[in-house]
Parts: C-alpha cells; sequence; structure tokens
C-alpha cells in the first residue's frame, strides 16, 4: 500500500505527496482534491514504470498469468 501525505502550506493550498514514488506530489484549494490528484498520478506513473518493465514492488503479485 502506498501511502499519501498532506500538508496544507502557509498560502492555504495543500500538497499531497506519495513519499515512495519520488516527484508524485501536488498542490491544489482542497485535502480531498489533492489526494484524488496525487492518487491519479500515482496510478500514471506506475503504469508507466509497468510499460517499460520497471520493477512495481507494490504490484508485483497482483497478477498472475495463467
Amino acid at each position: 500500500m502506498l501511502k499519501i501525505e498532506t500538508e496544507r502550506e502557509d498560502d492555504g493550498r495543500w500538497i499531497a505527496a506519495v513519499p515512495e514514488l519520488p516527484g508524485v506530489a501536488v498542490y491544489a484549494d482542497t485535502e480531498r482534491e489533492a489526494v484524488s490528484k496525487v492518487e491519479a498520478l500515482a496510478l500514471r506513473v506506475l503504469a508507466d514504470r509497468i510499460e517499460h518493465g520497471e520493477a512495481v514492488p507494490q504490484l508485483e503479485q497482483l497478477f498472475t498469468a495463467a
């Protein structure tokens, strides 16, 4: 399971990040929106890693070939 960290900035915006995936961080007006956006970004990053043959330990046992 990937952990999402959120924090409210001094200017009122929210930042959400997935520490296990470097560069996966977003800003939004609300915490809920930030979490939603960072989840979508994390899924895109994971899909890109899979397509390029990179290891994605969190998903290695999700699928099995029949």
